[in-house]
């Protein structure tokens, strides 16, 4: 910029920003003005009551675990949301869907949709039409099984579902998948953690954490990769304040300034200050996990040779591991120019990083989709494993692998066979115990899905909860693609985008929620639950269900079985799941691993079982028996001059697709979504100033796609980096930009370019 021919400093715009800690004040006013406008005081309070207690029901939130002794308020914000959200008083109806036409519906927002409450009644609309009507559960049932019937193949059926489905439906949704004779299971997992599950079985033979809460009560240290706790895991603030108390070391990696990863207040601790959580903060760009990671790992290789024998675990990795030659060797050849040039950081910040690991007797990993959800996940995670495994932070205590799942039964669907790449043994124990020879071969996953409704390949789409169409990638591709189908099924609580883009055929099957009753022959049922550290505990409600007409998601199930298959030629009796689940948990113990005498001991353990998992123990289930290290490439983005990479986020006020409320307090951004976060240069770079409008394009494989009118918010964010919130910015996330091992979109790695934002009769 100049001024009569003199060049004066450019004046960069504030950073917008929270200047208070996580959690206090702040969130006991968000908890109490979410169930006075959803419940109502006196259904919130005996929900809030009940969430996350031996006797109650599991919060449909996040997957982080509920410690052996309880207290009484074992929920935090963002949980008090969901719980008020399903617990809401406002109800959608025949008469709502009478006076609200599809065509209406497709232009509102999500928040809006979700904001009319729980849905009540079995709805169906037909062909062309543009209403939905009710009809009863048997016609519903009936229309299925037809079509399911009428397939010429049985991998012209998708069996979509999310993580909040239960055990208990899950075992079921598989089971009848597979009698039908497919393996398409999509699932939520596809498109977040799939890839640690990819990478930590190559690695350490197993694809779930290693730790337990104990371990965060003895850890010296704790490296927090790619999440923000503060919103989307929030009960796991509470962990690390009381081991930063203990004197636990906190290194937090993320390219955003998030406040849940700076200091938190305990809301029943308003008279004591807040805590200081991450001694280290490391604002790496996006996408240069790998690099961090070879640096901070070059730093123990240096230290071993200062101090022979006291750095590396030589004893572990010898008796325990393979590959570390190749491994030391790939160290060796990365420069610390280009680990500095990648990360943005500076030689000096990730030495004093590898400090704490290199000074810890005992360490713990934790990530979340900051790493998975990128063309190069797998690596990010198995670098993260070659990370533990140096210093021998494995099956010992106070340290090993955390990865946070983000949706509360996500991993129990996985254990329970939600997979589209079964494995023989799973395949055989089940056919073995239910008499029928399940498909070999492997289905769809979520981006196969995708295709195959866009091919013509796929006719019948059912989820078990979730938002598809939302939570895809290529969101303009994946609402063609539903288009395509001849049936479409949504087993659901809210009203979403996903019921209102459908195939010729939809069917809305309203299900019971996690803080419902759920009475089977006249008694009341529980349903299990995994959270992120594989234990497994039991779930049951307490309110009265939002409508009469609501139905079980283990009956659903069990509904369509019976409406498809013919009991005179099934091998399965789908009778015996009619009633209790009991039945049910017995089927799960005969054919999954660790569920021995499941009824006994779910009802013997009020806080649950541990699964087994042999990487606590230095059992490592790979097929080279031993952890494996594992070289992967630094593999840098190519932007173009003027290009950004762009990640995908969550506001505070939002879990998943699901917009609770239009505000993201922690980061200073209030009434508004579609927002662009930039680093201030990179606004004056471009002549922008906070509030300006502009138009995102995304570039890849000589593609672009388009997302219109984002506000520019100025943002402590690397340079060349930029943050949107999701599912507003999907439309720009390539389909087949994946990760090439476990599928998954790279969300967190997409290149953009910026434009003025056109006018919107142009639009």
């Amino acid at each position: 910029m100049s001024d009569n021919g003199k060049n004066l400093p450019v004046k960069l715009p504030e950073p917008t920003s929270y200047d208070k800690a996580a959690g206090g004040l702040d969130a006991l006013i968000s908890t109490a003005r979410n169930v006075l406008e959803q419940p109502g005081l006196i259904r919130g309070v005996r929900a809030l009551a009940n969430v996350n207690q031996t006797e109650g029901f599991d919060c449909p939130g996040c997957a982080w675990p509920d410690p052996d002794h309880r207290s009484a308020f074992e929920f935090c914000e963002n949980g008090a949301k969901a719980v008020a959200d399903e617990a809401t008083r406002f109800k959608v109806d025949p008469a709502f869907f009478e006076n609200h036409p599809i065509s209406e519906l497709r232009e509102r927002s999500g928040h809006w949709l979700n904001k009319q409450g729980r849905l009540t009644h079995p709805m169906r609309r037909r062909p062309g039409s543009d209403h939905y009507e009710p009809l009863s559960w048997e016609e519903a049932f009936s229309l299925i099984g037809q079509h399911l019937n009428a397939l010429d193949h049985p991998d012209q059926a998708l069996f979509y579902t999310s993580g909040r489905t239960s055990n208990e439906a899950a075992f079921l949704y598989q089971l009848l998948a597979r009698q039908l004779g497919t393996n398409n299971l999509p699932d939520c997992s596809n498109m977040c953690h799939e890839s640690s599950g990819t990478g930590m079985n190559e690695a350490i033979g197993v694809g779930k954490g290693t730790v337990s809460l104990d371990d965060f009560e003895q850890t010296d240290a704790i490296f927090i990769f790619g999440q923000n706790p503060g919103t989307n895991h929030p009960r796991m603030l509470s962990a690390l304040q009381a081991a930063r108390r203990r004197g636990t070391t906190i290194v937090a990696i993320n390219p955003l300034k998030e406040p849940g990863l700076v200091a938190f207040q305990h809301p029943k601790e308003l008279y004591r200050r807040p805590t200081d959580l991450a001694d280290i903060y490391l604002q790496l760009r996006i996408g240069s996990d790998i690099a961090l990671l070879k640096g901070l790992m070059k730093c123990f290789v240096a230290a071993e040779a200062e101090r022979p024998g006291q750095v590396l675990d030589h004893d572990f990795i010898a008796t325990h591991t393979r590959g570390v030659e190749a491994h030391l060797e790939d160290l060796h050849q990365t420069s610390w120019e280009t680990i500095v040039q990648e990360t943005g950081l500076s030689r000096e910040q990730i030495e004093a990083a590898a400090r704490v690991a290199i000074d810890a007797r005992s360490l713990i990993a934790c990530w979340a989709m900051g790493l998975t959800q990128h063309s190069h996940g797998v690596a990010n995670i198995q670098q993260v494993i070659n990370f533990l495994l140096m210093r021998g932070f494995m099956g010992r205590p106070g340290s090993g692998a955390c990865p946070v799942r983000g949706h509360s039964n996500v991993q129990g669907d996985r254990t329970m066979g939600i997979w589209e790449k079964p494995t023989d043994a799973f395949l055989d124990r089940l056919g073995a115990h239910f008499g029928f020879e399940p498909p070999r071969e492997h289905g769809l996953d979520t981006v196969g899905a995708i295709e195959a409704m866009h091919q013509g390949k796929a006719r019948v789409f059912i989820a078990m909860g979730g938002n598809f169409l939302m939570a895809a990638p290529d969101t303009e591709r994946t609402a063609e693609a539903l288009e395509r189908c001849e049936l479409t099924v949504q087993i659901s609580t809210k009203l979403n985008h996903s019921h209102l883009v459908t195939g010729q055929h939809a069917l809305i099957l309203p299900c019971l929620g996690r803080t419902e009753r759920d009475l089977q022959a006249g008694r009341p049922q529980f349903v299990t639950v995994e959270d992120s550290m594989s234990v497994v505990q039991a779930s049951r409600g307490h309110l009265p269900p939002a409508s009469d007409q609501l139905m079980s998601e283990p009956r659903i199930v069990q509904q369509i079985a019976r409406a498809t298959f013919d009991p005179a030629d099934s091998p399965i009796d789908w009778t015996r799941f009619e009633g209790p689940y009991d039945p049910i948990r017995d089927a799960i113990a005969a054919v999954i691993p660790g569920f021995d005498a499941f009824n006994q001991r779910i009802r013997q353990n009020p806080t649950g079982f541990v699964l087994p998992n042999g990487a606590r123990e230095r059992d490592f289930h790979t097929t080279s028996g031993f952890a494996n290290f594992i070289v992967s490439p630094i593999q840098p983005l190519p932007l173009a001059e003027g290009q950004l990479v762009m990640m995908t986020i969550r506001s505070h006020d939002q879990y998943n697709t699901t917009v609770y409320g239009l505000h993201d307090r922690y980061r200073g951004i209030h009434n508004k979504r579609r927002v662009v976060l930039l680093n201030p240069a990179d606004l004056a770079a471009r002549g922008l100033a906070p509030g300006d409008l502009v138009d995102l394009i995304s570039h890849f494989e000589g593609q672009e796609r388009r997302a219109d009118a984002f506000e520019v918010v100025a943002y402590d964010i690397p340079a060349g980096c930029a943050a949107t919130y999701f599912p507003e910015a999907n439309p720009l996330v390539p389909l087949q930009q994946i990760d090439r091992k476990s599928r998954t979109p790279a969300s967190k790695s997409v290149i953009i370019s910026l434009v003025p934002s056109r006018p919107a009769d142009a639009a």
